[in-house]
C-alpha cells in the first residue's frame, strides 16, 4: 500500500512521512490550518505557499516547507505534490505517487468555487481517501447568491428592529466567505478578535475581504447599534455577547440543514453554509478520482462507506483524530486563531 493507517495518521512508508498526523512526527504533510489537521509538535512542515501564513501564525516558529501547487517534490521513493481542495484559502489535496501508484489524501474539501479558496481540482488516482462530513442525501448546500440575500434581509430586519445582528461564523474561511457576501451599505461590520486576527493574516497574502471594525474593549459599541458582528460560534452564548445590548443572533453551518439544531444552540436564524463538500459534490468529487478504492474519515463513514459499496467501489473507515465541521457548534477544530 502507499499509505498506511497508524496511530499517529496517514503514513507513507517510501516517504517516511506523515499526512496531517494527530501525534508528534518527524516530517508531517499538512492539507490546510485547521486545528484537527495542523497540530504543534511535528519536526517538520510541508504545506502549501497559501496555508503557510496561516499555520505561523497559529503555530509560530516552526520548521516550513512550502510547495506551490502542481509543485512534484520527490521524498524517499514517493513524488509528492498538493493540489486545490477548495475548503479554505491554501487547502489541498495531497497526491502521493510511489512506482506508478497514485494515492490522494484529500484533507477537507468543497466543490463549489466559493470565490475565496482555490477551487477544487479532481486528481487522478488509483485510491482516495475522503471526508464524509456531510455524506447523506439531505445534505445539499444553497447557492451562493441566495444565501447572501437571505444574510442580509436577515440584517435590515434587525436593524430596523433597532437590534445588532450577531452572527456565528468559523475563524478560518466561513467567516471571510460571509463578509464577502455582506452589503456595506446596512451598516458597518464588526469582527470578534480571532476572526480580526485570522482577516489580518489573509489580507496579508493579497485576498480581499470588505473593511471591518475590531471589537475591542475601548469600542464603544453604543454607537454601532444595528451594525452587523461577525464572531466564533462559541461567542454566541459568552459574556462577550452581552456588551453589545439587544442583539438577534444567527449560525452559519451545514447542521443548519437539520431540524431542531439551531433552537438547541439558541440562535434567532440559522443559515446553511459549509466548507466541506455536500452529498452531490461528495459523490461527483469520487467520481472525478476515477479511483476505485475509496476510503472515508470523519462523518457519517458507516451509512457512506456502504453507499460507495454499492455503487462498485472498494470502499473502508479510517479511523482518525479530525473533526470536521463539529456538531456542537464550538470552536473545535474550525478557528484558526
Amino acid at each position: 500500500m502507499v499509505l498506511e493507517f497508524r496511530q499517529a495518521g496517514i503514513y507513507c512508508p517510501a516517504a517516511d512521512v506523515y499526512i496531517d498526523p494527530w501525534r508528534p512526527v518527524e516530517r508531517a504533510l499538512i492539507t490546510h490550518g485547521h486545528a484537527d489537521h495542523a497540530r504543534a509538535g511535528h519536526g517538520r512542515y510541508l504545506a502549501t505557499t497559501g496555508a503557510a501564513p496561516v499555520l505561523c501564525h497559529r503555530l509560530g516558529e516552526i520548521g516550513l516547507q512550502t510547495l506551490r501547487y502542481g509543485e512534484v517534490l520527490r521524498i524517499g521513493e514517493a513524488e509528492i505534490s498538493f493540489h486545490p481542495a477548495g475548503h479554505v484559502p491554501g487547502s489541498a489535496q495531497i497526491r502521493v505517487a510511489v512506482r506508478g501508484e497514485v494515492w490522494v489524501v484529500s484533507g477537507d474539501y468543497k466543490t463549489v468555487d466559493d470565490g475565496l479558496s482555490e477551487a477544487f481540482e479532481p486528481v487522478p488516482c488509483h485510491a482516495f481517501i475522503s471526508e464524509c462530513t456531510f455524506g447523506l442525501p439531505i445534505y445539499h448546500w444553497p447557492d451562493q447568491a441566495s444565501l447572501a440575500a437571505e444574510i442580509n434581509r436577515w440584517w435590515a430586519e434587525v436593524r430596523a428592529k433597532g437590534q445588532t445582528a450577531v452572527i456565528g461564523a468559523y475563524a478560518l474561511g466561513k467567516a471571510q466567505r460571509i463578509l464577502r457576501m455582506l452589503d456595506p451599505g446596512l451598516g458597518p461590520i464588526l469582527t470578534h478578535g480571532a476572526i480580526t486576527a485570522t482577516n489580518d493574516v489573509l489580507r496579508g497574502q493579497g485576498i480581499a475581504l470588505p473593511e471591518t471594525i475590531a471589537v475591542t474593549a475601548g469600542l464603544d459599541l453604543k454607537s454601532y447599534r444595528g451594525a452587523m458582528v461577525v464572531a466564533p460560534p462559541s461567542a454566541l452564548g459568552s459574556a462577550w455577547l452581552r456588551r453589545f445590548g439587544p442583539v438577534s443572533t444567527g449560525i452559519a453551518s451545514g447542521w443548519m440543514q437539520l431540524r431542531g439544531v439551531r433552537r438547541r444552540r439558541g440562535a434567532d436564524r440559522g443559515f446553511v453554509i459549509s466548507d466541506h463538500a455536500d452529498w452531490v459534490g461528495l459523490n461527483a468529487a469520487i467520481a472525478a478520482t476515477g479511483a476505485e478504492r475509496v476510503f472515508v474519515t470523519h462523518g457519517y463513514t458507516a451509512p457512506f462507506a456502504r453507499w460507495l459499496e454499492e455503487c462498485g467501489y472498494q470502499a473502508g473507515i479510517v479511523q482518525t483524530a479530525f473533526d470536521g465541521e463539529s456538531l456542537d457548534m464550538g470552536e473545535g477544530a474550525e478557528v484558526a486563531g
